[in-house]
Parts: structure tokens; sequence; C-alpha cells
């Protein structure tokens, strides 16, 4: 860990502590130009940078903010929740069969993933009829959506109960793994799916709105602009961030169930029970926490909570070992670290770059998609989840390391 900056140039600029972690990882100067950026905002008061930090829109990816009596909604960003969750079967890898394309086939089965139809009504990535757990996990979830429709009724147009128990597109997955001892693990990585993105979306805009009535245009970039405690904006914001995030949950644990009932009714799969491990943890999210003595508003952009003891998740790429990780509570980090490996190039330069040979070859032995359309999230997009790990020695221990064997890609 080093000091990237430090505080105060002078009594009038403002500049926030910055730490980094990210020794031996690439950090380009686009990144390094959105921390600066960040760190001068007048309600930032410390900033940690994990090591798959990458360029985003305002802020970085892999960076952790905590602010004093504001949000800036778009560093908490659209993904609203988004994170991942990983349960640990009582099978072991000899109980898998040799042949698991009819797991992966199971699993897409059971969870819609993807996207067609730009999202209209025979979308294969949203319930066309909601199954019965979904709509009872929706029952709980419908008052508060309908309470936020009600002060904000752009709320309401779009995808919601149908995208409850849905995967997505993108590096959205869920992987069966196993670990160091031979033991089969299912994990998965979603989020509020597109009710979240429309809040996301909604408050980042009203945000940017009140700021050019407020007239801070002068200090904060406008993809930084920030909602204040005490206004009705600010309760509004918090209390539908609070509401996604819930939903993100809800929506990790319904998809999980759905896969291990898949994996289950799978030939030559015999019985099993989900095992004494369950981690189900956002890593794009809002919150409020107490640091440096201080109760403060900490965001996590692509970054995971990493207090003392806690367990994490941090995945690989679709060809690389993911980790099961115990938090130290490094303070400097804000008791966090980071979401995965963090992307290396665009998704645009990686399917200029690579073909679906390379991504054949990369992802030898994994039963996954093979084609041009996941070209964007082949392993050589991302950084080094080796490189990574070892950035972060400070922030967490390694308890399990898996690798996976079947990934289902949106």
């Amino acid at each position: 860990m080093e000091p990237l900056m430090t505080t105060t140039d002078n009594e009038d600029q403002h500049r926030a502590p910055v730490y980094t972690w990210t020794d031996g990882v690439p950090f380009e100067a686009e990144a390094r130009a959105q921390i600066d950026n960040l760190s001068r905002v007048p309600i930032v008061s410390h900033v940690a940078i994990m090591p798959d930090v990458h360029t985003g829109i305002g802020s970085t990816i892999g960076s952790v903010i905590a602010t004093r009596g504001a949000i800036i909604p778009a560093a908490v960003g659209v993904d609203l929740g988004c994170g991942m969750m990983a349960v640990r079967t009582t099978l072991r890898g000899e109980d898998l069969p040799s042949d698991l394309a009819p797991v992966r086939a199971a699993i897409e089965k059971r969870v819609p993933h993807g996207r067609s139809g730009n999202g209209g009504r025979d979308d294969r990535g949203a319930w066309a009829n909601l199954p019965p757990r979904a709509a009872a996990a929706w029952a709980n979830l419908e008052p508060g959506y309908r309470e936020l429709v009600e002060r904000c009724p752009r709320l309401g147009v779009g995808n919601d109960a149908n995208h409850l128990g849905t995967l997505g597109t993108g590096n959205h997955f869920v992987e069966v793994c196993l670990d160091e001892a031979n033991r089969v693990w299912v994990m998965l990585h979603s989020g509020s799916r597109g009710v979240g993105n429309r809040i996301g979306s909604t408050y980042i805009a009203r945000a940017k709105e009140d700021m050019l009535r407020e007239d801070r245009r002068a200090s904060v970039d406008a993809n930084l602009a920030y909602v204040v405690e005490g206004s009705e904006i600010f309760d509004d914001y918090v209390r539908a961030v609070g509401w996604a995030q819930r939903f993100a949950l809800v929506n990790r644990e319904l998809m999980m169930a759905a896969v291990l009932e898949a994996m289950a009714a799978t030939p030559k799969i015999p019985p099993f029970s989900s095992g004494e491990v369950a981690v189900n943890c956002h890593h794009n999210y809002v919150v409020s926490e107490r640091h440096f003595g201080e109760d403060v508003w900490v965001t996590r952009k692509g970054a995971v909570r990493a207090g003392e003891g806690e367990l994490g998740i941090i995945p690989g790429s679709m060809g690389a070992r993911s980790f099961i990780v115990r938090g130290k509570g490094e303070p400097r980090a804000l008791c966090s670290c980071s979401h995965g490996a963090g992307r290396s190039m665009s998704r645009t330069a990686a399917r200029k770059r690579f073909t679906v040979e390379d991504h054949v070859r990369a992802t030898e032995g994994i039963e996954c998609r093979k084609d041009a359309d996941v070209i964007d999230e082949t392993p050589m997009a991302y950084k080094s989840i080796e490189a990574v790990m070892a950035a972060q020695k400070e922030l967490v221990d390694v308890v399990h390391e898996l690798r996976q064997v079947v990934c289902v890609k949106g």
C-alpha cells in the first residue's frame, strides 16, 4: 500500500487522502486522473483504491469512497447492489459427470439469462410468467417499490418483478467450481437488474439537475454531482438505493436455489445438500459506516466489505481462479478489498483484439460458451487475478481457492 495523494495543498484547495493497493497491477493514467478529480470533491473525506481499479464514469471502478453528509449517485453507479453469492455443497469433484454440458444446459434452463428483443415482451432474460418462488419474494418487495414509484413515477416504467431471479448480461455469471479440497461450489454474480439500473440512472440525472440549481458547477464535475443530507432528493435516493440493494440480495438467493435444483435434477449427479459455507455480498453499493471516529457514507464501487473476520468473494475471469476471502479490517482501506480481477481493456478493444480461437484456448477444460458474443468477457480482457490478490495481502486472507468447471454467461 502507498498513499497516492495526501490532504490539502492549501487552505482553499480541498484534497482528500487517497490510498492505493496496486503494486504490480496495471493502473492507467485516465484512472489516476479520475481519482485525483474525485479527491477534490468537497464532501469526499477518504478514498481507498483497490488493485482491480480501472476507469469508470465519474469515478473509477475499484474505489471505496467516504463522504461526509452527502452521496455521489454516479459513484454508486447503476448496477445497484451488484455482488456475489457462493455456496459450498456436499458434492465432490468425482461426483460430477465427465460430460458437464448437461449441467450447464440445466442451469441455463432454470435461470433466465442474457437479453433478446431489446428487452421487450419476449426477452429471454426475463420471466414471461413469474414462478411461485419469485412471486412470493416480490410480494415482500412490492410495497416498498410502490412507495418509491409514488414519489417518483418514472421509476415504475420498465422491468421490475419479471427480472427477479434472473442473471442479466455482460460480466454476470453462474459457475460451478472446485476448491482446493475438490469440493463442489456454486458461485454467481448479479445485481438489481433493470429496476436497479432505472433507479441509479434516475437519481444520477436528478443529482446533476440539483447541482445546477445549487450552482455547484465550479467545484464539481457533473459526473460527481452529489446529493446532500437533509434534502428531499437525498432521502428519496437513500430509500430507493436501499430497496434496490435488497432486491439484489433476494435476486441472488432465488438464482442460487434454482441452480442447486437444476444440478440436483441432472442425471448422474448424486443427492447432495448445501454445505456449511455461504456468502452473499454486494460490491456496488452505499452504506452508512463509522470510520476514523466519524459517521460517513461509504460507497464501494467495485469493492467488497472486508471487515475483520468477514467473508467475501473475489472472482477471477472466465478462465481464472476465484477466491473466498476473510477480511483483515484494514482501516486505511475502509475495511474493503477488490471485487474481482478488473478489466485490463474495454469490451470494444477486446472484441477487436481477440478471436474465438483465442477464447477457446483460454477456456480449455471449462464448460462454457465459446462463441463470438462472449469475446468481450474472454480471460485476456481482465487483469491477472494472481497479481490482484498479491497486491491486497494487507486486506484479506485467502480461505478457499476455486477453479470453475462450468460457466454460464448472459
